[in-house]
Formats: structure tokens, C-alpha cells, sequence
């Protein structure tokens, strides 16, 4: 059996490494303890060393048990937590101490060392939730995004356990009635700054939060709740610490040979996705998480960056990058039917999200990054110019159907001096929270899924930190409160109507009423599922219209649903209040109109009775 495993991790094929490779607890013949296996094809001389020895290196010398480069020992009545590493002469004859790749824990940081840990026997209680799981295509996915530590920050100078967070999150989740939460990258990583997309054990549970055990009733307690956990993972590059992956055997097992390709923008070390060793190391990780912790959804970063050379793809396409991608993809789906893999892609790389059967990438969504930096330099522009840049609103519907996009607000657009979303926003203080409200209401309007970052519902005007809470005091202000009520207002109508999620990556669905009125700055478009018709209406300028004609394309009565400028939303409550009756020949051929009034910046959904 283990030659067979061996066999179909060479070759880039099995998803299954955890289950192999690292520190297993296991009982063999009459005695309980852990088997370590090492992959490490250049090292000799291969020793585990722990407390458990007292970090003798002659103590547990380990056997190669393959020519592949394998290691093996036995090592009885060992327990939970001790830490361990494995030490050996490398490559280049010098002797090294290395956390195991395959660590299902890890000591919390400055510590180095990996630590065990028996993952098995966890007792769930989602069963429900899991037989009802789907990739969601014809359902309402909301995402929350989050950092884990920074969401409510310390408390006596400590992290918050998984459990701990997961007291506070749930109530908060469902009451703004968000569908998921995505969490930002929990292997572990030794520099907070890097946020976990630098990492250093990608098997290993981060320790800033707690164990394994403790990740897994996180998701569990959120299962329980309704509520679907997508994981961030960042397969494309890892920390360069010495103690870790960089340089591991002394033969650059798992970055690159080659300088030119070894070292990413970002300082760390690129993962060589051409190597199947390393393919196996990667989607076996994925698989991990998701088989053992019931995660919903892998969101890859950085997929640019292996679909092309340092994502640029004027230098050319990254084969091995392209093909461990449609592999991760293909096996994922095969053993997980209702997983959701998602690609934060900025590239125009064609096919990103059609099935792999079909030559396609395999995704099942794509961030839509391309819409979220046209709309927020179009919302940022004085009304004036507006007229100029009408395209950047209307631009990303002529590509929509190409890919099952995301649209998403993420944490990259709150950060680093870009200033938060409301800080974007054209204007003073009232015009910034008009123009906020539009914005999330054309978010929610837009076809696609919805993504936020923790914090966008508060309005912020300080910029995110990670080594410091959301400023929660805001909920106190009212106009900061009245951004969250209505999001919440949004989210449910969002699940509510079908016409905002059902097929709505079927072209036939949406319809614009009123796309090339550039001179008033005023979009009106309809979406529709059967008979139910959705009619959406933004105004982009601070001008009022007490009377103002919006073509429709069916006859009837329109009820104004939402409206952006109401006073429990901090506006002026000009609303429309009655159904507004459709009549015959609207502006821009329509069939029909209507006449409504639209407030400065406002943002309004219509429903036509039936």
C-alpha cells in the first residue's frame, strides 16, 4: 500500500499526502505511539528530535525506506503537543534542523517547532448542513470576509481562541445576514504583518487561535448556525524562513532552482508547480482542510501568479502553474462534488471557470477584479466628470457572462494608504454616506456573488489594522449603524428574491433599461427569474428629480422595495412611496415607463406585482 501511495505522489497525483507523510498516532502491536515520515530525496543522516528525547539527534535515527528519499521511524508512548523537528545532513553537507512540512500543529511564534498532534475522533454535528451543501449557483452567497485576529481583537493581551470568536461571530453573521464567512489564511505564518499569505507550515492549524480541535468547532458551530466557512489558502509562495520549506533537503525541494524564478514580488519563495511532488504537497494541504475541518469553499490567491510568470503575462504562460491548477481543481471536485473552489485572479486568462473537462481552469467562481477598481475610481470622481467615465459602470456587464464572477470589496482595498471604501468616495462627510449606500446597493444589484471585508459595514474612516480591533465604537453613532441595518436590509432581500440569484450567469436574465444616459449619470437595468422582474435604479449625480421617467419593459405596477435614501439609512426620506403604474412608450424604446422621484445619490430596487 505504501508503495502504491508513493507511487501517486511522485507523480503529482494523490491528495491524500497528510495521511502519510508528518506525525501520526497510531498503535502498533502492542504499543501506542507516532510513526514520522519524512520526504527529504537529498538528506542523509535523517534524526526526529523533540522533548521527548531531550533533542538528542543520536536518540531516533530514522530509515530510509524507498529510493524516492523517504524516512520512517516508530517511536512509542508519545503525546499531544510535544514538539519535535527533524534534523539531517543536507545536500550540501551541513546539518540542519527543519519543522516538519506535514506538522498538524506548530509552536506559536517566536517558537519554531513543529508539535503533535492526534487530529482523529473529533465528534461533529453538522450533518445537516453538509447534506444540504452546494456550490451555490442558483443560490444567495453573501460572503463576510475576516481576519481572525483583528475582527474583535484582544482581550488581557491574548488572542481569542477559534471558540471564543465563534461566540461573538455567529449572533453578529446572521443578524446582518451574511450566508458565509471567508476567513483569511490559517496554516501558520511567523510575521503578523504577512496576514497568513505567507506561510511556513501548511498543514499546521495556526496556533495564534489554538489546535485543531479547536478550528474544527469553529466550523462546526457555524455549520450549526447556517452558516457555510470558505478558507483563503495561498499555494503560490511560502515564507523563507530558515527553519521551515526554503531550501529544505539543500536542493531547493520545493521553490525553484532557477534565481530568475525562485523569488516572488512579494520577498518569499515561489512553490515550483511544475514539480509533482510539490503538487501533491499543495492539493494534498487543500484536501486536508476541507476533508478534516468541513471547510465549504477554497478561495486560491494569487492565481495570476501561476497562471503567469510573476502574473504578468507579457512574460508567458507558467505551464506547470496552469496544469497543477486544473489537477487541484479536477480531484478536488471529484472527492468534494459540493466544494466551491474560488480564484482571486487578476489576469484575463481565459476559461478560469469552466470545467476542466471542457480545457478550462476549473474554478467554479472568479473575483471580478476588474469591476471592483472601475467602480471604486468611478464612485471616487467629482459628479462633474462623471459623464466621462460612464463606461466604467456599464463596461463590466459586456464581459460578466465570460466567467462566474465574485464581486468583491476585499480587505487589499482598505489597506496600505488606499484609504476604506467610504474613505474612496467623492464628497464631504453626507455625500460620502450617500455615496456609500449606492455603492453597496449596486454591489448587491449587480449579477454575481457578494463579497464584503469585516468592517465595511461600519464605515470606517481608519483604515484596517491587523494588530488592532474594529472600531465597534462606531455602531454608536447612528450614521455609521445605519450602514450596517442597511446591508442587513440587503442581504435579505438579496435571499429573498430570486430574481438577484437564480441563473443569474444566464445572459437572458438581465436587461439594461437605461445604460448610454451619461449626460444625467443615471443606470437603470432589470433582472428577471420566470415571471418575477426586478428593476434597479441609480442615480450618480447630488441633483434631485421630483419627477423622472425610467423605461421598463413590461406593463403593470412597480413597488419601490429599497431605497438608499431612507431615514433609517441616514438619508432625506425621498422615497417613492405608492406603486408607480407603468404607461406605454418609455425614453431609449422602451415599451413602457414609469415615473418616479430619485433622490441625490439614490439608489432604488422596484418590484413589479404581479
Amino acid at each position: 500500500m505504501a508503495y502504491g501511495f508513493l507511487y501517486e505522489f511522485l507523480m503529482g497525483q494523490t491528495i491524500d499526502a497528510y495521511q502519510y507523510f508528518g506525525a501520526h498516532f497510531i498503535k502498533q502491536g502492542d504499543e501506542e505511539g507516532v510513526i514520522f515520515r519524512l520526504y527529504a530525496p537529498m538528506a542523509d543522516d535523517v534524526s526526529v528530535i523533540g522533548e521527548f528525547n531531550n533533542w538528542d539527534v543520536g536518540a531516533h535515527k530514522m530509515q530510509k525506506i524507498d529510493d524516492s528519499g523517504t524516512y520512517e521511524i516508530f517511536i512509542p508512548g508519545l503525546k499531544n503537543y510535544q514538539s519535535y523537528k527533524f534534523h539531517f545532513r543536507n545536500a550540501k553537507g551541513v546539518y540542519v534542523d527543519k519543522a516538519d512540512p506535514y506538522a498538524f500543529f506548530s509552536e506559536y511564534r517566536p517558537g519554531t517547532c513543529s508539535r503533535l498532534f492526534d487530529y482523529r475522533n473529533f465528534v461533529w454535528h453538522d450533518e445537516k448542513f453538509m447534506l444540504k451543501r452546494t456550490r451555490n449557483f442558483d443560490e444567495p452567497m453573501s460572503i463576510y470576509e475576516m481576519h481572525l485576529g483583528s475582527w474583535k481583537g484582544q482581550i488581557d493581551g491574548r488572542n481569542l481562541s477559534y471558540e471564543e470568536i465563534a461566540d461573538y461571530l455567529i449572533p453578529y453573521i446572521k443578524g446582518l445576514g451574511y450566508t458565509h464567512v471567508e476567513i483569511m489564511p490559517i496554516v501558520q505564518y511567523p510575521f503578523d504583518g504577512s496576514w497568513g499569505y505567507q506561510a511556513t507550515g501548511f498543514y499546521s492549524v495556526d496556533s495564534r487561535y489554538g489546535n485543531p480541535f479547536q478550528l474544527m468547532s469553529f466550523v462546526d458551530r457555524m455549520h450549526q448556525a447556517g452558516i457555510g466557512v470558505i478558507l483563503d489558502f495561498a499555494p503560490v509562495h511560502f515564507a523563507k524562513d530558515a527553519f521551515a520549506l526554503y531550501n529544505f533537503d539543500g536542493a531547493h525541494l520545493y521553490e525553484y532552482a532557477s534565481t530568475q524564478r525562485r523569488i516572488s514580488p512579494w520577498g518569499s519563495a515561489y512553490f515550483d508547480l511544475g514539480k509533482d511532488p510539490v503538487r501533491s504537497f499543495l492539493m494534498s494541504a487543500m484536501n486536508y482542510f476541507v476533508t478534516e475541518f468541513h471547510f465549504d469553499g477554497i478561495r486560491v490567491d494569487a492565481v495570476s501568479n501561476m497562471l503567469f510568470w510573476d502574473g504578468n503575462k507579457d512574460k508567458g504562460t507558467n505551464d506547470g502553474g496552469v496544469e497543477f491548477l486544473k489537477r487541484l481543481n479536477a480531484r478536488m471536485h471529484d472527492r468534494h462534488s459540493s466544494l466551491m473552489m474560488i480564484a482571486e485572479d487578476s489576469s484575463d486568462f481565459y476559461g478560469v471557470t469552466k470545467p476542466t473537462i471542457y480545457g478550462g481552469i476549473g474554478f467554479d467562481y472568479k473575483w471580478d477584479l476588474g469591476w471592483m477598481n472601475d467602480t471604486l475610481k468611478y464612485y471616487s470622481k467629482d459628479p462633474i466628470y462623471k459623464k466621462y467615465e460612464h463606461n466604467k459602470l456599464t463596461f463590466s456587464m459586456a464581459y460578466f457572462y465570460n466567467e462566474n464572477f465574485l464581486l468583491p470589496l476585499s480587505h487589499d482595498e482598505v489597506v496600505h494608504g488606499k484609504g476604506t471604501i467610504i474613505n474612496k468616495m467623492w464628497g464631504d462627510y453626507d455625500n460620502k454616506f450617500a455615496l456609500v449606500r449606492n455603492l453597496y446597493t449596486y454591489q448587491f444589484a449587480h449579477p454575481g456573488k457578494k463579497l464584503n471585508f469585516m468592517g465595511n459595514e461600519l464605515a470606517s474612516f481608519d483604515e484596517w489594522n491587523e494588530n488592532k480591533s474594529l472600531p465597534w465604537v462606531l455602531k454608536t453613532f447612528p450614521k455609521h449603524d445605519s450602514i450596517s441595518r442597511m446591508i442587513r436590509d440587503l442581504n435579505l432581500i438579496y435571499r429573498y428574491e430570486k430574481a438577484m440569484h437564480v441563473e443569474e450567469y444566464n445572459p437572458n436574465n438581465f436587461h439594461w433599461t437605461m445604460v448610454d444616459n451619461n449626460n444625467d449619470s443615471i443606470l437603470a437595468f432589470e433582472r428577471y427569474c420566470g415571471d418575477d422582474l426586478l428593476l434597479f435604479v441609480f442615480n450618480m449625480t447630488p441633483n434631485f428629480y421630483a419627477y423622472y421617467e425610467i423605461g421598463v419593459t413590461r406593463p403593470g405596477f412597480y413597488e419601490e422595495i429599497f431605497n438608499s435614501d431612507k431615514d433609517v439609512y441616514s438619508g432625506y426620506n425621498q422615497y417613492n412611496g405608492l406603486p408607480c403604474e407603468a404607461h406605454d412608450f418609455g425614453p431609449y424604446n422602451a415599451p413602457y415607463k414609469i415615473t418616479i422621484k430619485i433622490a441625490s445619490f439614490g439608489a432604488m430596487i422596484f418590484k413589479l406585482k404581479k
